[in-house]
């Protein structure tokens, strides 16, 4: 079984999502797993005019482990 880890976090995925939108700098504290998950595709969608592009996006974030950040934010909030 292969180990995907990245940076101490799931995947590759998930620490770099987080660190792209700060997702842990801060200013979504309270947000659920689902929330940031719509945010993301949300913002995705608005910035993404070409669907070659929006679809590769949205495939390479279904992988991001999304409970995982919003366990991360309550926990630095603490």
């Amino acid at each position: 079984m292969l180990n995907n880890t990245y940076n101490g976090w799931t995947n590759y995925e998930t620490w770099r999502i987080n660190l792209e939108y700060g997702l842990c700098d801060g200013g979504f504290e309270g947000y659920s797993a689902e929330m940031l998950q719509n945010m993301v595709e949300e913002h995705l969608e608005e910035d993404c005019n070409n669907k070659s592009t929006i679809s590769y996006a949205l495939s390479f974030i279904s992988e991001v482990n999304w409970n995982e950040i919003a366990r991360n934010i309550e926990e630095n909030r603490e």
